[in-house]
Formats: structure tokens, C-alpha cells, sequence
């Protein structure tokens, strides 16, 4: 699993996924101290998260393990919002 921040949302008008609703979010590949490495993937949000969240992705096939993507084109899934992480008894990020 991958730590991002929700940086916007990607709109497109046709799409061949078959996902009924799909929300796609432009998402910056950050540290888990919510530092931006400046790489962006395009993510099916399966959880509502939104604008600056810290989000886990999932991404390869993993990410086509879930009911909503089963066997459909997607190569990266919201797969929770972070609200903390503690690294060795330290808070190195909160929500």
C-alpha cells in the first residue's frame, strides 16, 4: 500500500471502467509524514475522501479485489483515510 494526499479530482465525460458514480481523484504520492514526492496517480475513491486528505492507495491488482472493481479497468483504489500515524511512540502525523 501506497500513502497519498488527495490533491483534486479528475473529471472525464466518457470512461470505459463500467463503474456506475465512479469519483476519481488526482492524488500527490507523499511520505508517511505527508510529504509530497511530487508523483500524481489517478485513484477510484472507494471512501469519500476529500481535498488534503492523507489516503492509503492500493494499486496493481489488489486494487481490482474489491466489489466495486472487480474484474473492471482500475489500476489504483482509495483503500482508507489516514487519521494518524505513530512511528516508534512518536505522532508523525495527524489528521
Amino acid at each position: 500500500m501506497i500513502f497519498g494526499r488527495v490533491a483534486g479530482t479528475v473529471v472525464s465525460t466518457e470512461r470505459s471502467d463500467g463503474i456506475r458514480g465512479a469519483k476519481y481523484l488526482l492524488v500527490e504520492l507523499c511520505s508517511h509524514k505527508a510529504e509530497g514526492r511530487g508523483d500524481y496517480l489517478v485513484v477510484l475513491d472507494t471512501m469519500g475522501a476529500g481535498s488534503g486528505e492523507m489516503v492509503i492507495i492500493s494499486q496493481g491488482s489488489s486494487a481490482r479485489q474489491t466489489e466495486i472493481s472487480n474484474k473492471k479497468p482500475v489500476d489504483a483504489i482509495v483503500a482508507g483515510i489516514v487519521d494518524l500515524i505513530e512511528e516508534q511512540g512518536e505522532i508523525v502525523y495527524r489528521k
